[in-house]
């Protein structure tokens, strides 16, 4: 029963920090690509995809840090010694506590990595997706189905993984990072990085690789097949257009 409580715990938890940088990300991501579709009939090429996913990310990562920062000590706090526990009870008492005892803007710690790795994430997977897919349709092997989107899916999560890692690092240990003495264990993101390689070695960066891939892999694959399809459907009902296959 504690197992399941916990499990529970962490599934609401991640809920809670997932579906605000997820809407938003969606959202700002299908409004810019709709209207440079609209322009010639025209995908937008590489950087621009590229350029889109950036932005989404960053404006949902922002808006989402909050929930982020309360995930990051939830998840670490059973790892810590009984009297440096911090026991919150649930994502809201997390966000209510850490503003009454550290103050409003604790709840943007490590906001810049946050926004940074979201940036790299949407711009990733998004540009790498859409690229995939051009690619293996130019092969004349594939059709515009949902065998096509779950391969493009998995490469895109190979590529997110391989750009992302880095980055989530630095992020996380800073928002779980600890004022000793005053001072804050590190000084920002680069020092994480640095401090990392230098104690830990160049691909430490990317240490558990594999068990990120086997999550993000399916993520990718998720989001990606679901909005296809959203996306077809709204071609078709709101739109009514059925020459449309996809969007991205």
């Amino acid at each position: 029963m504690k197992a399941l409580k916990e499990c529970t715990q962490g599934c609401l938890q991640g809920c809670c920090v997932r579906l605000p940088i997820l809407q938003l990300g969606l959202e700002s991501t299908l409004h810019f690509l709709r209207s440079f579709l609209s322009k010639g009939g025209k995908p937008p090429n590489f950087f621009m995809k590229a350029g889109i996913g950036i932005t989404a990310g960053g404006i949902g990562a922002f808006v989402g840090t909050p929930a982020e920062v309360a995930l990051i000590r939830m998840t670490a706090d059973g790892r810590l010694p009984l009297a440096e526990r911090r026991g919150y009870k649930n994502v809201f008492d997390a966000l209510i506590r850490i503003t009454r005892e550290e103050g409003v803007l604790t709840l943007w710690r490590g906001c810049l990595p946050t926004v940074a790795r979201a940036m790299v994430v949407n711009a990733a997977q998004l540009a790498s997706y859409s690229q995939a897919k051009q690619f293996l349709l130019s092969t004349g092997y594939f059709k515009d189905n949902l065998f096509l989107h779950f391969c493009a899916s998995m490469i895109s999560g190979l590529v997110t993984t391989a750009a992302s890692m880095p980055v989530d690092i630095a992020k996380t240990r800073i928002q779980n990072m600890k004022t000793i003495n005053g001072k804050p264990e590190y000084s920002g993101a680069f020092d994480v990085l640095f401090r990392t390689v230098k104690k830990e070695g160049f691909f430490s960066l990317w240490k558990g690789f594999t068990p990120y891939y086997a999550r993000l892999g399916p993520h990718t694959v998720l989001t990606f097949i679901f909005l296809e399809q959203m996306n077809k459907l709204y071609c078709k009902y709101v739109l009514k257009d059925t020459t449309v296959s996809g969007s991205l």
